[in-house]
């Protein structure tokens, strides 16, 4: 399975609901908080191309979203294929 990279910031609702989706999918996350870390809000904004909301979700190299782009994938049947790999 890939590893998803969360960038998140604290007490946000899509987070958690990000988060815990992938839990579910049993998905190895490396959650990443980024709003008060200037160099790793600069790093998320470059992988997102500019994109400030949160989270921003990457399964491997893929920049999924946020969190409603995540689930909109799992609710298309496409988000176990990309966790796969496939």
């Amino acid at each position: 399975m890939q590893e998803v990279t969360v960038y998140t910031k604290p007490m946000c609702p899509f987070c958690f609901r990000a988060l815990a989706l992938l839990k579910d999918k049993g998905a190895p996350v490396n959650e990443i908080s980024a709003a008060y870390d200037k160099a790793k809000r600069e790093e998320m904004l470059a992988r997102s191309n500019g994109k400030r909301t949160y989270p921003q979700i990457f399964v491997g190299e893929t920049h999924v979203g946020g969190c409603d782009e995540l689930v909109a994938l799992d609710k298309a049947g496409k988000l176990d294929p990309l966790l796969n790999g496939d």
